[in-house]
């Protein structure tokens, strides 16, 4: 629960009815959430929010809705706006989601970049797993950059930098266990190489690959990215869904300025950038290159 809520007499009981929340209040949380992390609140996601947001309430006893806004945005530390944004982002994934992406990845991506990388003499392969929700998406293409290069990749300055703006999937991350419904799409291969399991029933990923995963939390709507090098690969995908045309085109603008030229950049299935745009190539179903 946010240290930073207000304790307040309980002003509704716990009989699980759900709690009303009044066109104003639902206008400031949803303005706060667009303005905060680029989510974007349609009045059909009204129940959604109430629903995701009634133990919040419930455990800390405030009052109202408007209360807990006042809470948000009266907190320096921000700690309730993560716990926010905690319960109304989603965070379904597993091993190998989407595999073409990472069939192309390891036949296409990594034999050009490479080889652009040899050619200017450096061995300094950067890639961005941005939205990373709970560590699968990053660790899959660690185990691909092991395969792709074989005992040649500890010559490169290789690794992963995976970013989300939630602190919970971030924590999911870094301890790097999974239960066996998020392995299963694993070729046997890759699981043995890469896992260990435990006694209960669950796989946990290998130290020397789980270090090289660098997980940090990272808010997309920032105005400008501290990077100092651009990325050879950045994939984000299934994270603009939740944003709305406006907040999307801005924020592919800041990837293609982050990205190095030629670089690739990969959106989920669901997603597009549309004919219309002029900043990368299209080169199969969600998969661009920098023009």
């Amino acid at each position: 629960m946010p240290e930073s809520l207000p304790t307040m007499p309980k002003a509704f009981p716990d009989s699980g009815v759900m709690m009303a929340i009044s066109d104003e209040e639902f206008d400031l949380l949803r303005r706060l959430i667009y303005d905060r992390f680029g989510i974007n609140l349609t009045d059909q996601k009204r129940s959604l929010l109430v629903g995701r947001l009634q133990k919040v309430l419930r455990q800390a006893g405030v009052q109202s809705f408007r209360h807990y806004y006042e809470s948000l945005i009266s907190d320096p530390t921000e700690t309730a706006l993560s716990k926010l944004v905690d319960r109304i982002s989603t965070n379904h994934t597993y091993f190998y989601r989407e595999k073409s992406h990472f069939d192309f990845f390891s036949q296409t991506v990594l034999p050009a970049v490479s080889a652009r990388l040899r050619t200017a003499n450096s061995r300094d392969l950067r890639v961005w797993c941005a939205g990373c929700s709970s560590g699968e998406e990053a660790y899959m293409l660690l185990m691909l950059m092991h395969e792709f290069f074989g005992p040649e990749y500890a010559r490169w300055d290789a690794g992963v930098l995976a970013t989300d703006i939630s602190s919970r999937v971030l924590d999911i991350a870094r301890q790097g266990t999974y239960p066996d419904e998020r392995v299963r799409m694993l070729p046997e291969s890759l699981r043995q190489r890469y896992f260990r399991r435990l006694a209960d029933g669950t796989w946990s990923v290998v130290d020397g690959l789980r270090q090289e995963a660098t997980f940090r939390r990272f808010n997309l709507m920032n105005e400008t990215f501290p990077f100092k090098k651009p990325f050879d690969v950045i994939f984000c995908r299934n994270v603009m869904i939740y944003f709305d045309e406006p907040t999307r085109r801005r924020l592919v603008e800041k990837f293609h300025r982050h990205l190095a030229p030629n670089g690739y950049f990969f959106l989920g299935h669901s997603e597009t950038l549309g004919r219309a745009q002029s900043l990368f190539h299209y080169l199969g179903p969600a998969v661009y290159q920098k023009k």
